[in-house]
């Protein structure tokens, strides 16, 4: 009977404490004093034992509301981002409806459009800007067109958006009368980002998460911003009737409380540690950064002129140097093949764990080359 397939994540789980975890774009560097206090708080008290408001804690949707600066959208407090995209699409999407959307892109939310009986119309950026663009968008616009999606930052790339061509997009949504579904779940990673909110409210659902920016993936919590009527439209998909985990909420409340405070810190060790993981590859024949410097905390890289798999790069890394990244193959149908994602919002020690494996794992991957006649 053969071998089962490798499985990446089972086998880096049960070596929680042994891998460099660069593979899911979460976020290391929070201090952990900032959300600490609040889940003590919470268990001491035993808030676990009731349930939470239904519609979330006042306190955490004048605290979203006041992050984004959007103080008369209405926020809707989710499971994850992950879930609010579920909600919006079943909500706003039927058979037959397009959406314009990107390859790569998060394909989560592709899946999420298939599953309402829709269909993504997928531009192919994995070539110079790496992003949309609203001259592509508005060509791509069809009568079957119900949506855009507008990530920004990009996740796997990390490319984001100048602000005009935020406004550009927004108007294209505003005039064809198009939902525009901004997820976001990267901007505070990026200096100068703009909200498509800003351009076009009516029809703008911006998606947001506090798992990447304040360090909270584990605990699931994230929602969307619109104007009341199209929150109202979107909500009636929420299966949390009975509110979403009062620990996650407390946690949010506690980062978004003192996020002015830390994020300055966060960015720029992200930062660096792009520079650092810029210069190992650097330092390797026939690999590349499509994005650099990226405006999120993750980035791909290239290998598609080494000969060395994604996947087998993924493997040899975790196995031999305990070195997680992730494979492309499932954030791009058309380029997966060519990339792998490394996420750097991580402690100094596992960018240098990364910079030691890398250049020893191309090494020992690479096919040999030809024999000269």
């Amino acid at each position: 009977m053969p071998d089962p397939p490798f499985d990446a994540f089972r086998y880096a789980n049960a070596r929680r404490n042994e891998v460099a975890w660069l593979c899911q774009n979460t976020n290391h560097l929070v201090p952990p004093e900032v959300v600490q206090g609040a889940l003590a708080e919470c268990v001491e008290r035993r808030r676990y034992e009731s349930y939470p408001i239904a519609a979330g804690d006042p306190e955490l949707l004048d605290l979203v509301r006041s992050d984004f600066g959007l103080p008369d959208q209405q926020p809707v407090v989710t499971s994850g981002g992950t879930e609010a995209l579920y909600m919006l699409t079943r909500a706003l999407l039927a058979a037959g409806d397009e959406v314009v959307a990107s390859d790569p892109s998060y394909l989560i939310i592709h899946k999420f459009v298939e599953l309402s009986g829709a269909r993504t119309k997928n531009l192919d950026i994995y070539r110079a800007p790496y992003r949309l663009s609203s001259d592509r968008v508005q060509e791509a616009i069809g009568p079957k067109t119900k949506m855009l999606l507008l990530i920004d930052p990009l996740n796997p790339l990390g490319s984001g958006y100048p602000r005009e061509e935020v406004r550009a997009i927004a108007e294209l949504a505003h005039d064809h009368h198009l939902t525009l579904l901004n997820d976001v779940t990267y901007r505070d990673f990026s200096e100068g980002h703009a909200l498509a909110a800003e351009f076009a409210p009516e029809e703008t659902v911006t998606v947001w998460s506090v798992s990447k920016n304040c360090g909270l993936a584990g605990l699931r919590l994230g929602g969307l911003l619109a104007l009341p009527d199209l929150a109202k439209r979107i909500a009636r998909f929420n299966t949390n009737d009975l509110g979403v985990n009062v620990l996650a909420q407390a946690a949010a409340i506690a980062a978004l409380r003192t996020k002015s405070a830390w994020i300055g810190a966060v960015v720029r060790q992200t930062r660096a540690n792009g520079a650092r993981i810029r210069d190992v590859v650097h330092g390797v024949e026939g690999v590349s950064l499509p994005v650099y410097p990226s405006r999120a905390n993750m980035m791909a890289i290239d290998l598609g002129a080494t000969g060395v798999t994604p996947e087998a790069l993924q493997e040899h890394l975790l196995r031999d140097h305990g070195v997680f990244v992730r494979a492309g193959n499932y954030l791009s149908p058309a380029h997966g093949h060519k990339f792998v994602r490394i996420s750097f919002s991580n402690a100094p020690a596992d960018i240098e764990r990364f910079a030691e494996a890398f250049p020893k794992a191309m090494a020992a991957l690479r096919p040999p080359a030809p024999l000269a006649h």
